[in-house]
């Protein structure tokens, strides 16, 4: 008896051992894969590092209480499908991509895995979610609103340089709805458009500068794309070369040496899809979060770039930027 008793007391003891550390195995930490178009692994760009705010502010510590996979396709769409076949093996809890190819590569590589999109296309009309209020499927996010910006920014052009005849319009392969979305806008105003089409992962920006002279466009919109994000100061210094007022999609042009640009917040977009992550990770299913749409949207205005082109911006243009590089 006292030998059984004995025994009772060693596995109790061990049972009492084991029990606390059980208790204390660390909880999982979740892991997100980040797809972006811009940047890379030294510069990862300003939508990454909006992204990585918006998880600070939520209280997410990378390397502490989340992981993330960063991945950069640097500008070369055919380089996309294997960078987000790549995150998919990761097993990732979320995924979070930023253009339309990528959007597109994501649904076609899974349909479990959350996917949080930032997007400058109508996410409906391009057939990635049911609605925006019942995305339903694996997709869910931000869209920007940017195409249906288009008229706006010709017009913010128009009204900043009074006297242009002729605008070039610089977009990518592949993207020719994105310069056909001007055309409405530039029919209204009487204002003729010069196609600047460039291809390849390697763009002859310089060659496209040469035909914007010779069919005397005095006035340039860049369309944002994948392609053409990488050469973002290049594509301002060429403007500023050719003494080229330039309007633009992003404000992150404006912030490498554009001109002006309208469009929706580029970080708080990505701030937001931070708050997306964090609602998935807590066990909200894609299919039942809205798509959001911007309420707010940002004129910018670089005086610098102005300066150097001997370009006056109107007083009464001036005064609506919500924001002035000096």
């Amino acid at each position: 008896m006292q030998a059984k008793f004995f025994s009772y007391l060693v596995a109790a003891a061990i049972l009492t051992a084991i029990d606390p550390a059980l208790a204390q195995q660390p909880p999982k930490i979740p892991r997100i894969g980040f797809l972006s178009s811009a940047g890379d692994s030294n510069n990862p760009g300003t939508q990454v590092e909006a992204f990585r705010q918006g998880l600070r502010d939520l209280g997410y510590i990378e390397g502490k209480n989340i992981l993330v996979e960063y991945r950069y396709s640097e500008g070369k769409s055919d380089r996309t499908p294997s960078l987000v076949a790549e995150l998919v093996q990761f097993k990732v809890d979320a995924l979070v991509v930023t253009n339309p190819p990528s959007i597109r590569a994501a649904k076609q590589a899974t349909k479990s895995i959350p996917i949080v999109m930032v997007t400058t296309a109508d996410p409906v009309a391009t057939g990635i979610v049911d609605s925006l209020a019942r995305p339903g499927g694996n997709i869910t996010g931000l869209t920007r609103l940017t195409r249906e910006l288009s008229g706006k920014r010709l017009e913010l052009l128009k009204e900043a340089v009074p006297g242009i005849s002729r605008v070039g319009v610089l977009w990518a392969q592949g993207t020719s709805r994105n310069f056909k979305e001007y055309e409405p806008a530039a029919r209204a105003l009487k204002i003729p458009l010069q196609s600047l089409e460039v291809r390849g992962s390697n763009p002859d920006l310089e060659g496209a500068f040469r035909d914007a002279t010779k069919a005397r466009a005095n006035a340039l919109i860049t369309v944002a794309t994948a392609t053409l994000s990488p050469y973002q100061k290049q594509i301002a210094d060429l403007a500023i070369k050719n003494r080229l007022p330039s309007m633009y999609e992003r404000n992150d042009y404006v912030e490498a040496g554009g001109l002006m640009s309208y469009s929706a917040n580029d970080a708080e977009s990505f701030k937001r899809a931070a708050v997306y992550v964090d609602k998935i990770l807590k066990g909200t299913k894609p299919a039942d979060l809205p798509v959001e749409q911007p309420t707010k949207f940002e004129f910018v205005i670089n005086l610098k770039t102005a300066k150097q082109i001997g370009l006056t911006i109107p007083q009464k243009v001036l005064v609506r930027a919500d924001k002035v590089i000096k």
